[in-house]
């Protein structure tokens, strides 16, 4: 069977195979290159732990929160023990099966019996297809728990850009709160100077078209802070009541941190991991179809005994001893075994195409963030600029419009370019921090969770 090489968390996952079954990876199906295509000269090699790297411990506590309460997490848990729970069942047909029985008859008055005994049987595992299905089992168990590891992931990414989004919509509305003070202390000027006969009525009007559009702006602002906190709320498993209060300011993002090499970024995917575990058990369901068309040995033991009385029952000096064997074969099902086998092959088959797509899916999502994260630095840097630029021509203006030298339009003009300007930039770093979430999800990064526990070291 051909792997990745994977990390110490998913190190027993694909293990095991036996050589009739050979399964390919996900470095069979796609060829990567050494390193990405959008890599940077620059990167972090240091950070072990994304949620850490942010330097926010209200973060890291809300991430520990969700990884305890989230029902997501919590269905992906109960799925693993569900999938262990079934692979200990297909296991058990390996075993020997023992059972016990007990009797009474009351025929016609006067002809009653009592009748007891054991009986044990065994299906011998003469191909292997009892084998198969047990790898199967346990493989499927395997996907199921890199299922598991993959929502605590994406809940922990979830997390973190739904606080950021929400620091990040608190900024706008501050933002759309000061643009109404300063639009009302607009209107207060022109009405003073209408008063005074310097300038039209239409310019009032004009300032009180402006101030209610920045009323309107407020509005769907705070509309957003809300929604932004009761998404949070719900990833926290807690009631969206929206009273989560956010942060003062985004973080400072340092270097990008290196993906590694992308056939190791794939051997970290627990999405990739999931989908070749679960091509390994079709790969293994398809051998057991396969060799359910073979003759099979089947042993029976059993020691019974009976008599009227319930002393002549168990009395083992009597016991009548049975041991028998049988080799059965198929001869004609209706086709249902040739069926099975040819539909667990066309599973395989399905599953290897889907194996493949979610490969190309992981990579791309790598290479989108990283190239991303660069064009993403270039926008804040040089919307800082146009927002400094935007807050001096405001000031100008309005000394100008205080002497006389500017219109009211001009004033609005440049009021609304400033904080475009800066609600741009707001938007830039949130979506800075955002994609840089999304490249940590995308190459699988390690965490800490709660009470110190790491993504590597998870139920090892």
């Amino acid at each position: 069977m051909s792997l990745l090489r994977i990390s110490p968390f998913f190190a027993p996952l694909l293990l095991g195979a036996c050589a009739s079954v050979v399964t390919p990876g996900a470095s069979d199906l796609v060829v990567s290159p050494e390193t990405f295509s959008a890599i940077p000269s620059e990167m972090d090699a240091s950070a072990s732990d994304w949620v850490a790297a942010f330097e926010d411990p209200i973060l890291q506590a809300l991430v520990s929160e969700a990884l305890d309460a989230n029902p997501t997490v919590a269905a992906a848990l109960a799925n693993f023990d569900a999938a262990q729970a079934g692979a200990r069942v297909s296991g058990a047909a390996r075993l020997p099966s023992l059972d016990a029985s007990g009797g009474y008859t009351d025929q016609t008055p006067g002809n009653t019996g009592w009748s007891s005994g054991l009986e044990a049987s065994w299906q011998a595992d003469v191909w292997g297809r009892l084998s198969d299905q047990a790898r199967s089992g346990a493989l499927t168990a395997d996907a199921a728990r890199a299922d598991w590891y993959g929502a605590r992931l994406s809940i922990a990414a979830s997390v973190a850009r739904s606080w950021y989004a929400l620091i990040g919509a608190s900024q706008q509305a501050a933002l759309a709160q000061a643009d109404v003070e300063a639009r009302t202390n607009q209107l207060e000027i022109v009405e003073r100077r209408f008063q005074r006969g310097v300038v039209r009525s239409s310019d009032v009007r004009t300032a009180r078209s402006a101030l209610a559009s920045s009323e309107a702006t407020l509005a769907s602002r705070q509309r957003a802070v809300s929604n932004a906190a009761r998404a949070l709320e719900v990833n926290l498993g807690r009631y969206p009541s929206a009273q989560i209060l956010p942060a003062e300011d985004l973080p400072t993002l340092g270097a990008l941190p290196n993906p590694g090499r992308p056939e190791a970024m794939l051997a970290r995917r627990p999405d990739v991991v999931a989908a070749q575990a679960r091509l390994a058990a079709a790969g293994y369901s398809a051998s057991a179809a396969q060799k359910a068309l073979y003759p099979g040995l089947s042993l029976r033991a059993s020691l019974g005994d009976g008599g009227a009385d319930l002393a002549d029952a168990l009395d083992f000096d009597d016991l009548v001893r049975t041991v028998a064997g049988s080799i059965t074969a198929p001869i004609f099902q209706g086709g249902r075994l040739r069926a099975q086998r040819d539909q667990a092959d066309a599973q395989a088959e399905q599953l290897s195409a889907r194996l493949v797509s979610t490969a190309l899916t992981a990579l791309r999502e790598a290479e989108d963030a990283i190239e991303a994260d660069r064009r993403l630095d270039q926008r804040v840097a040089a919307l800082t600029v146009a927002a400094d630029e935007a807050r001096e021509a405001l000031a100008l203006v309005e000394r100008q419009y205080a002497s006389g030298l500017s219109t009211i339009f001009e004033l609005i003009d440049a009021q609304t370019r400033q904080i475009s300007a800066q609600s741009q930039l707001i938007t830039a770093r949130n979506d800075r921090v955002d994609n840089r979430i999304a490249l940590h999800l995308a190459i699988a990064g390690d965490f800490r969770a709660g009470g110190g526990v790491t993504a590597s070291n998870i139920d090892n």
